[in-house]
This record gives C-alpha cells, sequence and structure tokens, in this order.
C-alpha cells in the first residue's frame, strides 16, 4: 500500500464531483462512525465483568476493598465502561469512516504523510496508557492511602464508582497528552513552530508539563511527576525531529 502511495506522490484519484455527491458520501460517513460508536459501546457494556478486573489490577490489595455502595452502581460501571471503552474501541473505526470521505480529495503524499501521523500517534497513546496503568495508577492508589492514614482514615471500602473515573480519566489523559511531540513535529513539518522557538521556549514548555501534569492527573505528586517528566522528554525529541526536518535530514 506504500508503495502504491509514493509511487506517484502528487496523483488524485478523485475526479468533480457534484455537490450532492459529497453530501451523500458525508451522510455514510456519520452513519458508520455512530453505527460502529453504537457497536463498539455495546461489546464494551458486555464485556464490563472483564474489563473491571482489568481495572482493579492497579490498586493491587487494595482492589478487594472496592465496593458498589448503591444500589446502581453496577449499571453506573456498565455506563461508563461502555462510553470509555465504546470510544476507545470505536475510535479505528471512526477514523477509517473520516479518511475514506477525506482520502479521494488528497495526493499519494498527503495521504501517505496522514498515515504515517496516526501510526505514530496510535504508538505515542498506547505508550501513554501502559505508563499510567503499570506505573501510575499503582503509585496513586498507595498515595492517597498513605494520606489516608497519615490524617487518620483507615479505609476499609472503596467507593468503586469514584475509583473507576480515576483510573479511566488518568489512563486517557496520559494516552492524549503523549500526542504533543506529534503536534509539535507536525507544526514544525508546515514551518508554524521551528526548533531554535521550542529550544527557546524550553523552560516555559517544562513549567507547562508540570502545570498541566497538575490538572490532569489525580492530586498526587507522584502521578504528577510521571506524566511531566515523559513530558518534557518527548519535548525535546520533538526539538531534534524537527531541527533533523529543517536540516533535510527528514523528507
Amino acid at each position: 500500500m506504500a508503495i502504491n502511495l509514493i509511487k506517484n506522490p502528487d496523483e488524485r484519484n478523485d475526479p468533480p464531483r457534484p455537490l450532492l455527491e459529497h453530501l451523500l458520501a458525508l451522510r455514510d460517513m456519520i452513519v458508520f462512525a455512530a453505527g460502529s460508536w453504537a457497536v463498539c459501546a455495546t461489546v464494551a457494556g458486555l464485556c464490563t465483568p472483564w474489563i473491571m478486573a482489568w481495572l482493579k489490577s492497579p490498586a493491587g490489595e487494595d482492589g478487594r476493598l472496592l465496593q458498589g455502595l448503591d444500589l446502581t452502581s453496577g449499571v453506573s460501571s456498565i455506563i461508563s465502561i461502555a462510553g470509555w471503552g465504546g470510544t476507545a474501541l470505536a475510535f479505528p473505526f471512526i477514523v477509517y469512516a473520516l479518511l475514506r470521505f477525506v482520502f479521494p480529495a488528497l495526493t499519494n503524499r498527503e495521504k501517505f504523510v496522514i498515515l504515517s501521523i496516526m501510526s505514530v500517534g496510535t504508538v505515542f497513546f498506547l505508550g501513554g496508557v501502559a505508563i499510567a496503568y503499570e506505573k501510575t495508577l499503582p503509585m496513586v492508589v498507595k498515595a492517597f492511602q498513605a494520606i489516608n492514614r497519615w490524617v487518620g482514615f483507615e479505609m476499609e471500602i472503596l467507593r468503586i464508582e469514584n475509583y473507576i473515573s480515576i483510573v479511566l480519566k488518568t489512563i486517557f489523559a496520559f494516552g492524549l497528552v503523549f500526542q504533543l511531540p506529534l503536534i509539535l513535529f507536525v507544526l514544525g513539518w508546515f514551518g508554524i513552530v521551528s526548533s531554535k522557538g521550542l529550544r527557546e521556549k524550553r523552560s516555559f514548555a517544562i513549567v507547562l508539563a508540570f502545570v498541566l501534569a497538575m490538572f490532569l492527573t489525580p492530586p498526587d505528586p507522584m502521578s504528577q511527576v510521571f506524566m511531566a517528566i515523559p513530558l518534557c522528554v518527548l519535548y525535546e525529541a520533538s526539538i531534534w525531529a524537527i531541527w533533523l526536518k529543517e536540516k533535510g535530514t527528514i523528507r
């Protein structure tokens, strides 16, 4: 597929089409994306017991304290997991529907760039999710429990609703902020930012990374550090990637 895309990079495959045909294609895209989300949300909801076991894992031994204290706890958990999990599962199908709509109007070169960006973005997103799940969340649970014991609250029950909310928000927040270097590289590719400008704003970016981590993670220092430090590293990597592009090493 990549060979076909770059064989004639400036070729366009889409002849001019009437407005009605574009509107019909837009309708098909929206219907396909909405249907995909509905199906994926249903699948995620049906898989709630297995997803719940996966979400409980970062709590370690404290996972035994997780309890639903309301009659509707099970229903609210299903709704949360269906919403967040359905969105995650449906994202590739939604992107496919969008690309199927816009690709005919693009050159092969533009198609190749978009596919490359999407592939790298997926890797960064999964990397952020892995760091959140494997490193950050276990420390978040331990930090909160240590604070509770310090102030004299010996927790015997943890509300499952609050726990799920913290876990899902943390996982998705890490996945999304790890898109930062990709966004910067795209801006650098089009000449909107430069490696020199990013270097000059390095100190500001470091402060911004910690401020962003403060708002996107639970209120404990360790989770903020686990988000801020990778952001700083990725920011530095973006500077070097843009510098290589400016020097003509990356085309």
